[in-house]
């Protein structure tokens, strides 16, 4: 009896299945994307544009520094990063007109039709070169986070709102005026070493 041989697969087309199921896979997969800070950027100043210096009062600036061993100073004072949104809020809000925090000024909102008692403080943030990036981003959310959390409770304020996002674009707007986000970030600096 002769001996049987076993057939061959035919393995000349298994190349052009794995570049397909390559190509299928590379097509459906999605790539996560890193999100960064969202801001906007200054327009880039006039060639012929004076420089001049802007005196703003010393009340009305919030210093926050971060160095390299990624310590935090508000106000010339040691702070967490926990602490920060509050302390934040309180220099936004100023409630009591206290001498200490921001000046306010009278500012009419088309929106609302009456004039509202506007502060004018800018928070100034300023880190280490040697600063994480962890801790800059840390900070960073919880100054946003006590902007957010104010425009909220004036959406609830003034438009019976729970949350900014829930108002018009003219209602953004008009809050927005009362509570403009006024983060003014400085070139990093060698501090301290690591």
């Amino acid at each position: 009896m002769p001996r049987r041989e076993t057939p061959e697969i035919n393995g000349g087309s298994m190349a052009d299945i794995a570049f397909l199921l390559l190509i299928f896979f590379l097509v459906t997969t999605t790539m996560d994307v890193d999100t960064g800070i969202l801001r906007q950027l200054p327009p880039i100043p006039d060639v012929q544009q004076e420089k001049t210096d802007i005196d703003i009062k010393e009340r009305n600036i919030f210093v926050v520094l971060i160095n390299a061993q990624d310590k935090l100073l508000v106000e010339n004072r040691f702070m967490k990063v926990e602490d920060l949104r509050e302390a934040t809020k309180e220099f936004i809000r100023n409630e009591l007109n206290k001498e200490t925090l921001p000046e306010k000024e009278p500012k009419f909102i088309e929106e609302l039709n009456k004039e509202i008692m506007v502060p004018k403080g800018v928070i100034s943030l300023q880190n280490d070169r040697g600063t994480s990036y962890g801790i800059y981003i840390e900070v960073q959310n919880e100054l946003v986070a006590a902007y957010n959390e104010i425009r909220n409770e004036a959406a609830f304020e003034y438009f019976g709102k729970r949350s900014f996002e829930d108002l018009t674009e003219n209602q953004q707007e008009a809050i927005k005026k009362i509570y403009p986000q006024r983060i003014s970030e400085a070139e990093p600096k060698n501090i301290g070493d690591r």
